[in-house]
């Protein structure tokens, strides 16, 4: 496949990425606005409310200025009336990551993956530049900068990674095969890479599995509260809809607070909470159903699912033992390689962690 080709495919990518995050923020509000607003609505605003909302799904922070005349009318002390906005709803962006990691992977297996990654991250570029320049918002405000930077870096980071990866696979007869033969020269050391990053791919895959494995429990065990919730918010049809939809585009969000649930930490909903298997201190929560499923107090039993990440732990090290006795060494023999995999495991899967608990983080009010 030759590289114009390679370029135009991964310029479909990005355009299809964005247009598709853009329309799945753009649907549920126009059906807001026709049902929910009728004929008074403002439909100036759509595409504006829109964007943001791709933004924010971006890891765009919002600076959210609320007008005095709302805040007359449901009683908001001034000093709330600007805050930001930051905790963003994580499908948008694993679809977008997802979606760039497919590309690299297949500019990758057609042999020219820098061409590929760096048109897509271009094309996605000049995109948020134009989606920045056509959404002006006086509520919802956004630096220009992040607007273009960080839609960027969600699309080309994942689709470098899916590049290399496929690479390293597939080979690239240039920079890549030239780190590969070099890793090669010795034998002991030749199967430590993709050991590593067996293991690495398995912590992380592990991390977010418990985290979701917790949220799943939590839902069944709280589902009551989740739909006292629910009926406590007296929507109609279309807003329970809205509703539903908008905790979807935050599963992604919630599993990440699970997986750090898991792994000890734990997480805050707020100045001076705390929520970890150790212990719990939620105070008064937002009345948004999804938050039903938080544990109200610490038992006993919160504390053995962090077995779960040594489990998880136990698996990335078997194998990346494995993949080394398959690369023809004699593990028994040759505690080096061991202990290369083991580190590049161990601050590999962390730094995934720290990642993943970084992009999870956020405000959605002041507090």
């Amino acid at each position: 496949m030759n590289r114009l080709l390679v370029s135009l495919l991964a310029a479909v990518d990005a355009l299809v990425a964005a247009a598709v995050g853009v329309a799945a923020a753009l649907a549920p509000l126009t059906v807001l606005w026709v049902f929910g607003l009728g004929g008074g609505a403002d439909w100036a605003s759509l595409w504006p409310t829109s964007v943001r909302l791709w933004q924010l799904g971006q890891l765009v922070p919002l600076r959210i200025t609320l007008p005095p005349e709302y805040l007359n009318a449901v009683g908001i002390p001034a000093d709330a009336a600007t805050f930001w906005l930051s905790l963003a709803p994580l499908a948008f962006t694993v679809f977008t990551a997802v979606f760039a990691a497919r590309s690299g992977a297949r500019a990758a297996r057609a042999g020219a993956w820098v061409v590929g990654v760096v048109t897509g991250a271009v094309v996605m570029a000049v995109i948020a530049w134009l989606l920045w320049r056509s959404s002006g918002n006086p509520v919802a405000a956004v630096y220009g900068w992040q607007a273009l930077l960080l839609p960027t870096a969600v699309f080309a980071v994942p689709a470098l990674a899916g590049a290399l990866v496929g690479a390293w696979r597939n080979g690239d007869d240039g920079l890549v095969d030239a780190v590969r033969l070099r890793a090669e020269r010795d034998p002991r050391w030749a199967g430590v890479p993709e050991a590593a990053a067996r293991g690495i791919g398995i912590a992380a895959g592990g991390f977010v599995g418990a985290g979701a494995l917790i949220v799943a429990v939590a839902t069944v065990l709280r589902g009551g509260q989740v739909i006292a919730l629910f009926e406590a918010s007296h929507v109609d049809v279309a807003g329970g809809a809205l509703l539903a939809l908008a905790q979807l585009a935050y599963l992604p969000t919630l599993i990440v607070w699970g997986g750090a649930f898991v792994a000890g930490p734990g997480f805050a909903l707020g100045t001076g909470t705390a929520v970890s298997p150790a212990g719990t201190n939620v105070g008064v929560l937002p009345g948004v159903p999804a938050l039903g499923i938080v544990p109200e107090t610490a038992t006993p039993w919160m504390l053995v699912s962090v077995l779960l990440i040594v489990a998880v732990g136990f698996v990335a090290g078997a194998a990346a033992r494995g993949r080394l006795h398959r690369a023809g060494q004699v593990v028994d023999e040759s505690a080096g390689p061991r202990l290369a995999a083991g580190a590049a495991i161990v601050v590999g899967g962390a730094a995934g962690a720290a990642l993943l608990a970084a992009v999870a983080s956020g405000s959605i009010g002041p507090g």
